[in-house]
């Protein structure tokens, strides 16, 4: 099923939170969600920074047909508590480990992919639970190779109405996506939901170099996906796909052409299909 173009928004939203599995793990002083679609083979999916669940809207219903798909929210961003430790990135990710473990077994295997922030937890959980991460895919995180242009963002916390809405849209341009066309009523909805409930600084995470590091712990095979116009890596997006094959020779990475940052939202044909491609490699 796939009605995200004939729903509004809210509704489309809320038919995928009715059809998800829901459980909750220990964060902090509180719990880490998780959400759960289909059946099948594991395929845990990271969110980006500033972001949540949502960020995968568009690519649920496609790969919970192929895969028993596991969605939290990282730790201090949606509905998940803030972690008792928010300048680490290992330390938040054994938070993440540890919540896979409660909700699949301790020798339970399973693929992991993360955008941008996400793909520096992915990366790391890849390095904590070694050969039980059947593979790792990275997409657009800018913990890769060089430092990309700076994006300016537009402050919105002190907007409301119609003011709120176009400064988000702004914003989504600038960072998330590159086609102003594709900047949809769902992608506004996301955004602001997502804003309204982000607490934890990634962009210093990202920029660690926890990405990296874990990487050259990583046992199992990788994967990298990038837009060609991603915001943060531009004008050195290519720089980034060679810096992980560099890092990683063995690893599949590929560009997806004309779309941005939020390249699974932006262009979700191309990119649910080269995902699953990539992971079939490593399918059971």
């Amino acid at each position: 099923m796939n009605d995200r173009v004939e729903l509004e928004p809210a509704a489309f939203l809320d038919r995928l939170e009715r059809t998800a599995w829901r459980t909750e793990t220990p964060c902090g002083n509180g719990t880490m969600v998780w959400r759960s679609w289909g059946q099948g083979p594991v395929l845990v999916l990271f969110h980006g920074g500033a972001g949540s669940w949502r960020h995968w809207a568009h690519n649920i219903d496609v790969l919970s047909q192929e895969y028993r798909l596991l969605v939290p929210d990282l730790p201090g961003l949606g509905e998940s508590a803030f972690p008792p430790v928010g300048d680490d990135a290992m330390a938040v990710a054994r938070i993440v480990a540890h919540g896979i473990d409660i909700i699949l077994g301790a020798d339970a295997q399973f693929d992991v992919t993360g955008f941008s922030f996400g793909g520096t937890m992915a990366t790391c959980v890849g390095a904590i639970l070694g050969a039980r991460a059947r593979s790792v895919t990275i997409v657009g995180s800018s913990g890769v190779g060089p430092a990309g242009s700076a994006v300016e963002l537009l402050k919105v916390r002190h907007l409301s109405g119609q003011e709120r809405v176009d400064t988000h849209r702004i914003n989504l341009n600038r960072l998330m996506i590159a086609d102003p066309a594709k900047i949809d009523d769902l992608a506004l909805a996301i955004q602001e939901w997502n804003t309204r409930h982000s607490r934890l600084k990634t962009p210093t995470l990202s920029r660690s170099g926890a990405l990296p590091n874990a990487l050259k712990l990583v046992v199992a095979p990788v994967n990298g996906i990038w837009g060609e116009f991603d915001a943060p890596a531009n004008p050195r997006a290519p720089q980034r796909v060679e810096a992980l094959r560099a890092l990683r020779p063995d690893a599949d990475v590929r560009m997806i052409p004309g779309a941005g940052h939020w390249v699974a939202y932006e262009a979700p044909e191309q990119f649910n299909a080269m995902l699953l491609e990539m992971l079939s490699r490593t399918r059971p």
